[in-house]
């Protein structure tokens, strides 16, 4: 899926809360999410208040925009969702890790934990069956 700039700067300009909302449509229509690896493969975390984030977007096109600063060796990395529930939710309860949805230029978007957005994103996916 490839957006325009219109999209992007729209989306991106929003509240965490409506990019996040937006994110959940996203992945119910399309079935994958992205998030960010560092040259060694791993998954790009982040600290915020002594918790773990991993951050989640619907497009790689919104990634771009953030590799800067200690993400600028990071590139976007799709999953889909059987990859998120085989390998990437069980990593997330593992170790305790927050989702960070949708970072915006160094900020972080709306913060939930794997039960919140598991909840979130059945419910949104319940409407696309």
């Amino acid at each position: 899926m490839k957006l325009n700039i219109k999209e992007i700067e729209n989306v991106s300009k929003q509240e965490p809360f409506k990019r996040y909302q937006y994110f959940l449509r996203k992945i119910a229509d399309f079935e994958e999410l992205w998030t960010i690896i560092d040259v060694n493969k791993e998954i790009g975390l982040s600290q915020v208040e002594g918790k773990t984030l991993i951050s989640m977007w619907s497009s790689k096109d919104f990634i771009e925009s953030n590799l800067k600063g200690s993400w600028k060796k990071h590139k976007a990395f799709k999953i889909n969702l059987e990859d998120l529930d085989k390998a990437i939710i069980p990593l997330i309860v593992k170790n305790n890790y927050l989702i960070n949805v949708f970072p915006v230029n160094g900020k972080a978007g709306f913060v939930v934990s794997m039960e919140e957005f598991a909840r979130d994103l059945n419910k949104e996916l319940e409407q696309y069956e």
